[in-house]
């Protein structure tokens, strides 16, 4: 479990309720089924309308991805990659086919695959940065979702609140009820604005900060995937992919220079 992502709504609905009832505001006033009902049904409804099935049946896997914390080590892929040089250096690619079929990883087990199958290192390279390619827009599919409820939620709480007005104004006989009638109309455009801020803009930006860190753990693999089949030396693949772990532009110089001098000395 994510606990950035669960603290942050916990913490968000504390924050807005905790603040509200400060002032003396009672909890029972926030909780109205038929503006629950509006904003929320229209929301869904709205969102309905906006992707086919197939990206909406996505929807609990994007909720896994914003919740579910994922342990990511790229120092230990750097460090399996350069293991796995230094055997495919010494013994061939071959000696790498036990050890890619038994791969957890699917990107890296299939790109070594490829590897193992003398596969053009140019052909490898275009079918792993398809599948790169097509991870980045289902992971940016299910974002738009989300951001598509942050945009529909507002408007459905503006039309839950004018159809209240319009129930108020319906029924004036008894002024005294004006007040609190109007008071439950506008609850539906709190519904809105704060689940669109607390909870579908906000999942977006996680799912798209997640898709990022997959996509970039790949490219890290790609390239010693890609280093590994030409044969560069261990030490000059370790030192490549460190570069994915700080500032490109800052490592890039030091690393050209290093693998100048390794060209020259061989």
């Amino acid at each position: 479990m994510d606990l950035t992502t669960v603290l942050g709504l916990v913490l968000g609905l504390v924050g807005l309720i905790g603040g509200y009832m400060w002032d003396g505001g009672h909890i029972n006033s926030l909780i109205i089924p038929s503006a629950m009902l509006i904003v929320f049904g229209g929301t869904f409804g709205a969102v309905a309308v906006s992707f086919p099935l197939s990206i909406l049946a996505k929807i609990p896997k994007a909720l896994g991805i914003a919740f579910k914390e994922v342990k990511r080590d790229p120092a230990a892929t750097i460090e399996e990659l350069v293991d796995m040089a230094s055997i495919a250096r010494r013994e061939g690619v071959l000696a790498l086919e036990q050890r890619a079929q038994e791969h957890t990883n699917p990107f890296l087990k299939d790109g070594l695959l490829m590897v193992v199958d003398g596969t053009d290192p140019e052909l490898t390279r275009q079918i792993l940065e398809l599948e790169m390619d097509a991870i980045e827009h289902q992971v940016d599919n299910m974002a738009k979702v989300f951001e598509a409820g942050g945009g529909y939620a507002p408007t459905m709480g503006i039309v839950g609140t004018v159809m209240g007005l319009i129930h108020v104004l319906g029924n004036l006989e008894d002024p005294s009820s004006l007040g609190p009638a109007i008071a439950v109309a506008f609850t539906a455009t709190l519904y809105g604005v704060m689940s669109a801020n607390l909870i579908y803009l906000p999942l977006a930006t996680k799912i798209k900060v997640r898709g990022k860190e997959m996509v970039a753990e790949m490219e890290l693999m790609l390239e010693g995937i890609l280093a590994l089949q030409a044969g560069e030396n261990p030490q000059l693949i370790k030192k490549k992919l460190t570069s994915f772990l700080h500032d490109k532009s800052s490592k890039k110089a030091p690393i050209a220079e290093e693998e100048a001098d390794y060209g020259a000395e061989r």
